[in-house]
């Protein structure tokens, strides 16, 4: 017999457990009656395999058929997420979960960026176990199925058989829930693990007043890779339940002791004695700033709320987000990737501060700053996010949108420079362009303006016209290769980008700057900066300086003129992102028309967009082509993008683990599909205009912030109808190719008839 077992005296439970049992069924069902209409048809496993989709089993790279999201339970855009955690420790492009792995270590407070292939950071994990007290993480993993699992937005559930132990999770902005129910009498302790990949980190247990708490460093990656981020993961863990013996460990080695830190595989552990039908809660606040912050963000979101109120506020939260949009139609099975869609779609950028404004200085030492208005925000994927993930938050909260384009120049004064990749609070030169700046060009273009437009304007045009010393060069701030493209109009081939992760790729960085360039040029014509808009607009045509006319495609190119060779237009070439020529030839979104002027005329745009549908070469798992299928709109054939559209709508996406036919990129996947089956896609989200398409579902209402709606309904000549035969907008007809943001927003009537033909 243990310790915990020796001290517990003998009860008479057969009333009482009765009682417990019958409340903790009633409880479960009241989990069940509080999924509403919609939170029901979130599958948050999807994405959590290999994907199984038709494009993506063309890639060599295993990698990124990995769409990398995790069952997060959590609110909207949080702090922090919630997830059972079947790998250790927070490695680069190992997600904390996998749907495939046969054991659990544990429930993990995450701050893994869902659907990326970077790293967690500043997290810890909580694992309940009963029995003997074990700590070495290879004795006390259960081997589990996914038998009575159940995982919503805001509930996750577990039963650990090996240890008799029901396990549930909810959680608040800042905070997380913990319901341990005891299927049978024993000794239960609770294991408490920061998962620093660097023997870093601290904990310390108060036995007497039932509270654990500690830190994990943050460290960066990319440039500055494993320097300290300059903040921490904290949190603060309160156990409504008089703990009967604690102590500390590391690397399986345990101690009476209250603290530990700095040590490998560190710990603490919470002992106690259970009756079958008992319940244990534990309540965890976290924070970025310190131990009191994430005490005090603890107080304030849950104070002494039961499991079951925080449950049902944050099932109301995401009802209320999701059903900004309502679906009417017969096709469960599309609802359920739809929401599940709009569901990843919500998971980042983060919440970065305390409940009363604190948040840490971004790329600084441990300072804190307070923010005055709003929230502030970090882990900006940004050369994936501002595709369309953040013009949906854009177009469905322009108010959190503000909050995203104000924590970005935040950053900016804090740092200096204006950030190109901004996560783990810090610069990283990460991936290509400048795309914080095609960002804000679309949210002020919007009329998303409520904040320093003026430095705004300062910190994009210093990275757009300036080179910045080597110290801040090699900290990760500025454009990448900036004096070489100011030079020459591009980027040319002698310029390898050493102090970047992503090296070379001289072709991809001229298209994407080109584009930088044309978003900064909207606003400075905006602000009367004549000049600038001059420049800018000039330099918005860079990337006609790597189209090669004689093959038809962008090309790498010296600095003498002349072309990288041999070409390979269908393979990965040094000077391409992620992709090949072919593909990246079709990034021009903000001159589609000049585009097409380089090609020879619209004709041979479409062939070259049909040549690569029918070599297969669109690969719908990353981003850079994700415009491609709606060019075919500039095209006389415009029914070729409701063709292929819809094509990619029911080959790319299913429901499973293995849904997602690449890496989600922190909803930029999900946001397209999200997009593309209401029916108009953001190509170029700084112009304000949405490419149409025909919609997925008979009848979708989108309710905007300014209390307008939109109504989308398809009138189809037969059930498959997919091709465009007319669109009526509030009764007259509509005869363009695309819609403009203004009059989304403005509501009313928008009525599609499908043919099973397309109009040629």
């Amino acid at each position: 017999m243990n310790v915990i077992a020796r001290k517990y005296k003998a009860k008479s439970v057969g009333i009482k457990i009765i009682g417990i049992i019958l409340l903790t069924c009633l409880q479960s069902v009241s989990v069940f009656a509080q999924q509403s209409a919609l939170i029901k048809y979130v599958q948050p496993f999807s994405g959590t395999s290999a994907s199984t989709t038709m494009a993506s089993q063309h890639i060599e790279d295993k990698t990124e058929r990995l769409a990398n999201t995790i069952p997060a339970v959590a609110p909207p855009f949080s702090m922090t997420q919630w997830t059972p955690q079947t790998q250790l420790t927070e490695t680069k492009c190992l997600a904390p979960y996998y749907y495939s792995n046969k054991k659990i270590y544990g429930f993990r407070a995450s701050h893994w960026i869902s659907g990326s292939c970077t790293q967690d950071y500043g997290s810890f994990t909580i694992m309940p176990i009963s029995g003997k007290l074990k700590t070495n993480t290879t004795d006390y993993a259960e081997n589990y199925n996914h038998d009575n699992e159940v995982s919503t937005p805001s509930y996750y559930k577990l039963n650990l058989n090996r240890y008799k132990l029901q396990v549930e999770l909810t959680a608040s902005l800042r905070c997380g829930v913990m319901r341990v129910t005891a299927i049978k009498t024993d000794s239960v302790y609770v294991l408490i693990s920061p998962n620093s990949d660097k023997d870093k980190g601290y904990i310390h247990i108060d036995e007497a007043k039932g509270e654990i708490s500690g830190y994990n460093p943050v460290h960066r990656i990319y440039q500055g890779w494993g320097e300290a981020a300059g903040f921490s993961g904290y949190f603060f863990i309160k156990i409504k339940k008089a703990i009967k013996t604690s102590g500390v460990y590391s690397d399986g080695n345990t101690a009476k002791n209250h603290t530990i830190s700095n040590k490998k595989n560190l710990g603490a552990y919470a002992g106690f004695m259970m009756e079958k039908g008992e319940q244990l809660i534990i309540y965890s606040g976290t924070s970025f700033t310190s131990i009191d912050a994430a005490k005090r963000n603890l107080e304030s979101e849950i104070k002494n709320e039961t499991f079951d109120s925080v449950l049902s506020k944050t099932n109301a939260t995401w009802e209320k987000s999701l059903s900004q949009i309502k679906i009417t139609d017969p096709n469960e099975k599309k609802k359920k990737i739809f929401y599940t869609a709009l569901y990843h779609a919500q998971q980042h950028p983060r919440l970065f501060n305390d409940v009363d404004g604190t948040y840490p200085q971004y790329a600084g030492n441990y300072q804190t700053q307070k923010i005055s208005k709003g929230n502030y925000y970090d882990d900006f994927s940004m050369w994936d996010i501002y595709r369309a993930q953040l013009p949906l938050v854009e177009l469905l909260q322009p108010e959190l949108a503000n909050s995203f384009a104000n924590s970005l120049v935040l950053k900016g004064k804090q740092g200096g420079w204006f950030p190109i990749f901004p996560c783990w609070n810090s610069y990283t030169a990460a991936m290509i362009g400048d795309h914080a700046t095609a960002f804000l060009a679309s949210a002020y273009n919007k009329g998303i303006r409520d904040y320093d437009v003026k430095e705004a304007y300062r910190l994009m045009r210093q990275n757009a016209f300036e080179m910045p010393d080597s110290v801040d060069y090699l900290n990760g701030k500025g454009r990448r290769g900036i004096n070489s493209y100011l030079k020459y109009g591009y980027i040319p081939m002698e310029d390898s980008i050493p102090n970047a992760f992503h090296k070379k790729e001289q072709v991809s960085r001229t298209l994407e700057y080109a584009y930088d360039d044309y978003a900064l040029a909207t606003i400075a014509k905006d602000l009367g900066k004549t000049e600038d808009f001059k420049k800018l607009s000039q330099r918005a045509l860079n990337y006609k300086n790597v189209f090669d006319p004689k093959v038809g495609m962008v090309r790498g190119r010296f600095e003498n003129g002349n072309w990288y060779s041999p070409f390979y237009p269908d393979h990965r070439e040094p000077y391409i992102t992620e992709g090949t020529p072919r593909q990246y030839t079709f990034y021009v979104p903000h001159d589609v028309p000049g585009l097409i002027k380089l090609m020879g005329g619209s004709k041979n745009l479409e062939n070259e967009l049909d040549s690569l549908f029918i070599k297969k070469e669109y690969w719908h798992g990353n981003e850079p082509g994700h415009q491609i299928p709606f060019l075919y709109n500039f095209t006389t054939s415009p029914w070729k993008t409701q063709l292929q559209v819809n094509r990619i709508l029911n080959e790319e996406y299913d429901e499973g683990a293995g849904g997602l036919s690449g890496n989600d990129d922190a909803g930029q996947m999900s946001a397209w599909y999200v997009f593309a089956a209401l029916g108009f896609y953001p190509v170029d989200p700084v112009s304000g205009n949405y490419q149409l398409t025909s919609p997925s579902f008979q009848q979708t209402q989108i309710s905007f912030s300014n209390g307008k709606k939109l109504n989308i309904k398809t009138s189809k000549s037969s059930k498959n109808a997919i091709y465009i035969s007319k669109i009526l907008l509030n009764g007259k007809s509509y005869g363009a190719n695309y819609i403009k943001h203004d009059d989304l927003i403005k509501g009313g009537d928008v009525v599609f008839y499908l043919i099973d033909k397309p109009k040629k």
